[in-house]
């Protein structure tokens, strides 16, 4: 048995045990002390202001600054200084590295990539108030000094040309002088050219190497997707004095060489381009052609994704989709024979008053606002919205991507959300109220039915960097789908849609004509009705059997109701493209 061990053994071991644990704590104590040391806490700053920036999060880089320079510089001005510092470089993106410095001072090295300048490697210098960072002219961009702004010279390459689905030119040659070989009629697609106004974004088109004033795309494809059309612009960047200090002669930054951009192909079909904007003739409205699908985008007339108006009766396949999907309604199911229904606490006639009833397929057919309202009520607020949105109501047109739907200012078409209706529901179901559509977006709805019931965005041109970034959407299975296509054709076989019938195929459709108000000037008949002034409607697709073409028709203040002035135009689109 062994012996316990003695006193002194004991206390040589404990040393020796120890001697490890002292190290470790005084290697923590050493790196403690460097990182409490004055300057630590600077450096963090300036990285996280750094980082701020690459993020653009604004509001954290004005949150770091000291308190006397927030309230030297507040938040709205901040960002607007950043923002055309940015857009004068054209910054695409900053990418900072560990900061150095010490109690007073802070350099952080900054590699900034820009589109027409190439990629600048220069340092932030930070200087610090008592509480945050001391906001100067030198944090605008990497480089600065405190007595230096911004400058350039920028030069644009020739600007690309537009081509139709077939590879011809829609638009081509220098911004000043754009031609549009296959006609006027592409116009509406393209758009122009042209120097921007007052009221245009300014600071985008700066970040896109234009000059102030300099002609830019204004409107359609051209303003959409500007920047990929110009292409890539060069020149120099520099750092130069602001009157009255520094060097004259101001210092560089970076350069570039211009490049052209390739041709933008687009989806759009010359031929039912031209039967699209023919047949509009000019009128206020506007006309959408789909491919069934792909859901790509064959042409657009007038005011075809830009402008929202209530969509009548042709909310109805969207109406008809809901009840039958959710069990509210059947194909056999029988109505009365009546001149109006109740819905919303309160009365609403069949238009001009008509007797109209049967069979569901008879009162589609015959677009029954005695049998749509209330069936709209039996839906509900939760399922009309739910079924309207997946049909794309309440979110952007899937056309361009979003940078290009936010340059046009493509509206959003609605429909209200869950307990906002206001005793609206029924109306709603008809394509009235606060209800708005475009034709792009009925074209659409038209579409979704044609393909099966799903979905898809409407994208004008083949690039898969420039398309819009919306996932197919099932809006209701097959079967109801497909009775809801059997009730579209009922439309044009025996209902309100005939005129837009043609000899190439059978054409699956549904008129509408919204009342917008009394005419200005008006005169009231007879019964004290005043003279409303109506918008004309009609979306369909052909062949019904085998769709290929989806179209949405609209016409503001219309000569006649849908089924005698919009269902012709879908019909001859319809007919050019079959």
């Amino acid at each position: 048995m062994a012996r316990p061990p003695t006193r002194l053994e004991r206390q040589k071991r404990l040393k020796t045990r120890a001697l490890p644990l002292m190290a470790i704590a005084f290697v923590a104590f050493i790196a403690g002390a460097v990182q409490g040391c004055p300057g630590s806490p600077n450096r963090d700053l300036a990285e996280n202001y750094a980082e701020a920036w690459a993020a653009h999060d604004y509001a954290k880089m004005h949150s770091l600054l000291s308190t006397k320079s927030q309230e030297a510089i507040p938040l709205d001005r901040f960002q607007k200084r950043y923002e055309k510092s940015e857009g004068m470089a054209t910054l695409e993106s900053l990418d900072a590295d560990e900061a150095k410095g010490d109690e007073t001072n802070a350099v952080v090295p900054v590699t900034a990539k820009t589109l027409a300048f190439g990629t600048i490697k220069q340092p932030l210098d930070f200087t610090f108030g008592s509480d945050g960072i001391a906001f100067q002219n030198d944090l605008l961009f990497p480089g600065l000094k405190l007595d230096e702004e911004l400058t350039r010279t920028t030069q644009l390459p020739p600007r690309a040309s537009i081509l139709a689905s077939n590879g011809k030119a829609m638009a081509e040659g220098p911004s000043l002088a754009r031609q549009h070989p296959l006609g006027d009629a592409m116009i509406d697609v393209t758009g122009t050219v042209a120097a921007p106004d007052a009221d245009s974004d300014t600071t985008t088109n700066l970040a896109l190497g234009f000059s102030p004033g300099e002609p830019t795309g204004v409107s359609g494809v051209e303003l959409a997707y500007n920047g990929r059309l110009a292409g890539k612009p060069g020149g120099t960047l520099s750092a130069t004095p602001i009157e009255g200090g520094g060097d004259a002669a101001g210092r560089e930054l970076g350069t570039g060489t211009p490049q052209k951009a390739e041709p933008l192909k687009t989806t759009i079909d010359v031929g039912i381009q031209e039967s699209a904007v023919s047949n509009l003739a000019g009128q206020t409205g506007g006309v959408a052609a789909l491919d069934t699908k792909t859901g790509r985008v064959k042409a657009l007339a007038g005011q075809a994704y830009s402008f929202l108006a209530p969509p009548g009766s042709t909310m109805k396949i969207v109406t008809a989709t809901a009840g039958l999907e959710n069990d509210k309604v059947k194909m056999d199911d029988q109505f009365d024979f009546v001149t109006s229904g109740v819905a919303d606490g309160r009365e609403i006639s069949n238009a001009h008053k008509e007797v109209c009833g049967g069979s569901f397929v008879e009162a589609f057919a015959d677009s029954c606002n005695s049998v749509f309202a209330p069936l709209a009520m039996e839906i509900g607020e939760e399922d009309m919205t739910a079924t309207a949105e997946k049909f794309g109501f309440n979110r952007p047109p899937a056309i361009f991507d979003a940078e290009g739907t936010e340059a046009v200012g493509a509206p959003v078409p609605t429909i209200p959300v869950p307990g906002e209706y206001n005793n609206e529901l029924g109306v709603s179901g008809i394509g009235q109220g606060t209800v708005q559509a475009t034709p792009l977006l009925m074209a659409s709805t038209a579409q979704a039915i044609a393909n099966g019931g799903e979905s898809l965005a409407t994208p004008i041109v083949f690039e898969k960097d420039l398309l819009p970034d919306v996932k197919p959407t099932k809006v209701a299975s097959k079967e109801t789908v497909a009775d809801v296509a059997t009730l579209m054709v009922a439309v044009v076989t025996q209902g309100t849609g005939q005129a837009a019938a043609i000899s190439e195929a059978q054409v699956a459709g549904k008129t509408g004509t919204a009342e917008v108000g009394p005419r200005t000037g008006g005169e009231v008949d007879d019964e004290g009705d005043p003279d409303l002034v109506e918008d004309a409607w009609f979306a369909g697709f052909a062949p019904a059997d085998k769709p290929r073409l989806a179209v949405g028709v609209m016409l503001i203040d219309a000569s006649a109701d849908g089924g005698t002035v919009a269902a012709p135009i879908a019909g001859a689109v319809l007919s050019s493209g079959l």
